[in-house]
């Protein structure tokens, strides 16, 4: 079924309007050395969406003029952006925390050998997604070999320091679902991570974060084709949590696309909702005064219930 013929059912979601400022989320492409079934930007290899060195450069004049404290880097595999390494050095430069949304794999690309040493040597916070620990689940998920990949990765990283007590390199990992259900609860799930990690793979981590799929492009169609969009849909508004509504990211943060445009997140920006509400003209990152952000509103719509579920669900993981 294509995404036009899903039902959205849901048009009542709470208003929200912005706070102040502090983390820009940059898109630096749709490419990929994966290809998920859960993926909401519908990234791959084939994918030719691509961050220019002439946007990156449109955010560091940004992070400069803005205060911005974190620079939160995702994609696809932000890595593979060829202007990556200039973008995060740049931004350790001004003092910007970094945060690298990673699919471990890329480590062990040809052309990224050196990857771990990078992000070690400018203190990149590495958030890694391992969407299970059973090697079954994570191969089901994200393809065979992909769990093996991701050891692989977790070691090198291990061994550079991150996860390690006392390090300063936080190594922070992402449990999405199988499939249309919420996450459980992210503590009690944290614990069982360490302690199969460790037991059967020596590898340690920060924290671990639980993220809700997101009925967006690739798993809205997986849904859609099986019957069980509209139910999910239901099964996100039920358990929507008011209190998760004052925590949500996007009252933080804004979210930049691979051209520069801006979005209230990363979901609305696959959604083509721009900032601030859908049918307004696109703006871009160079044309914006984070001063006049604050108390204005955000651009909401059925997905967002994916967020305020249950314990609630953000890039950051579970918000209660």
């Amino acid at each position: 079924m294509a995404e036009a013929e899903i039902v959205r059912l849901l048009d009542d979601f709470p208003e929200i309007r912005r706070g102040r400022l502090t983390t820009v989320q940059a898109n630096l492409g749709y490419v990929c050395n994966q290809t998920c079934f859960h993926c909401h930007v519908n990234a791959g290899p084939n994918r030719k969406e691509v961050m220019q060195r002439e946007t990156i450069e449109d955010i560091l004049a940004f992070l400069r003029g803005a205060g911005i404290e974190t620079l939160d880097l995702t994609g696809g595999a932000p890595e593979l952006n060829p202007h990556f390494r200039h973008l995060v050095a740049s931004a350790r430069a001004l003092g910007v925390n970094v945060l690298d949304r990673c699919n471990l794999t890329v480590l062990s690309q040809p052309g990224q050998e050196d990857l771990a040493e990078f992000l070690a040597q400018h203190r990149v916070t590495v958030i890694a997604s391992l969407p299970c620990y059973l090697e079954e689940n994570v191969d089901a998920q994200r393809g065979d070999g992909v769990f093996e990949g991701s050891l692989t990765g977790l070691r090198q990283l291990n061994a550079l320091g991150y996860g390690q007590p006392g390090s300063g390199l936080e190594l922070n990992l992402v449990y999405n679902p199988q499939g249309p259900q919420l996450p459980p609860p992210q503590d009690s799930l944290e614990v069982a991570y360490q302690e199969h990690l460790q037991k059967h793979y020596g590898i340690v981590f920060t924290r671990l974060f639980t993220i809700a799929n997101m009925p967006i492009n690739r798993f809205a169609k997986t849904l859609a084709r099986k019957g069980e969009y509209n139910s999910y849909m239901q099964t996100l508004r039920l358990a929507h949590q008011a209190a998760n509504l004052e925590q949500v990211m996007c009252r933080s943060l804004v979210s930049v696309d691979w051209q520069g445009f801006l979005y209230d997140c990363d979901f609305n920006q696959m959604l083509h909702i721009p900032l601030g509400a859908a049918g307004r003209p696109r703006r871009h990152i160079r044309d914006l005064d984070p001063l006049t952000l604050p108390d204005t509103p955000i651009a909401v719509a059925d997905h967002c219930f994916g967020c305020t579920a249950g314990q609630g669900s953000s890039c950051g993981g579970a918000l209660a």
